[in-house]
């Protein structure tokens, strides 16, 4: 195990996008805030969650890769945020299993590109846990589906700051992939590449519960930690 390291795991349920940031970044905090005092990060987290309807855009994004008005956003009721993680747009939505590991990687690997595979690796091993084969694509970040077209069932963007990761991934489970038809997924133009869910790959519906157990099973094996589980989370702020 990681110097005694634990993952507080953190299942928020359906919370909107707003209020699931502010969570992360009060957790990020909280191990920046301990690191520079010099006291251990021994408690760690994983927070998972759903989200209402939302667009995101990350800072190497391009807004031309959002197809829809701000008007009709508000008409679909749909939100939209600019964010500080990697990567260009994605969509959130209810039926979609997003994570947001927040680890001190100092006391991983202190290597990006360890963590974005270490977290692709979690997803691939969940996946085939489902029957489904996934794989990586060079020069793409996320999980894959190969194929005619290539198929995207996961995205993953992050953020750094002082080696403590923010942002994470997103698992497209029984959510509605025609949502994507209203942006260019992660600015990828390409018309042997779409998107994907475990739904559609399986023809059926999957129990998110039960895809939830995986990951964490499996996050703990490649991130070699151990889990526990924290009690709901209270938003208090107004």
């Amino acid at each position: 195990m990681k110097n005694d390291v634990r993952i507080s795991i953190h299942d928020l349920g359906l919370m909107d996008y707003r209020k699931a940031w502010e969570r992360q970044t009060e957790l990020h905090n909280q191990l920046i805030n301990n690191k520079l005092a010099d006291t251990p990060n021994l408690e760690q987290h994983f927070i998972l969650c759903e989200h209402p309807v939302v667009y995101t855009l990350g800072r190497s994004g391009s807004m031309d890769h959002l197809l829809l008005s701000q008007k009709e956003l508000s008409q679909k009721g749909y939100t939209f945020y600019k964010i500080n993680r990697g990567g260009d747009i994605t969509h959130h939505g209810p039926g979609q299993i997003v994570g947001y590991p927040i680890l001190d990687l100092s006391y991983f690997r202190q290597d990006v590109g360890w963590y974005v595979r270490s977290i692709e690796e979690v997803i691939i091993r969940t996946l085939a846990d489902f029957d489904i084969q996934a794989v990586r694509i060079e020069k793409y970040t996320g999980v894959w589906i190969e194929g005619s077209p290539m198929r995207k069932i996961a995205a993953i963007g992050v953020h750094m700051s002082r080696w403590v990761t923010l942002h994470g991934f997103a698992l497209n489970i029984n959510n509605d992939i025609h949502l994507f038809d209203h942006i260019i997924p992660c600015g990828i133009q390409d018309p042997n590449k779409s998107i994907t869910s475990l739904a559609a790959e399986l023809g059926k519906e999957i129990a998110i519960e039960d895809v939830k157990k995986r990951i964490i099973h499996h996050f703990e094996a490649v991130f070699d930690v151990q889990t526990i589980e924290k009690a709901p989370y209270i938003n208090t702020k107004q």
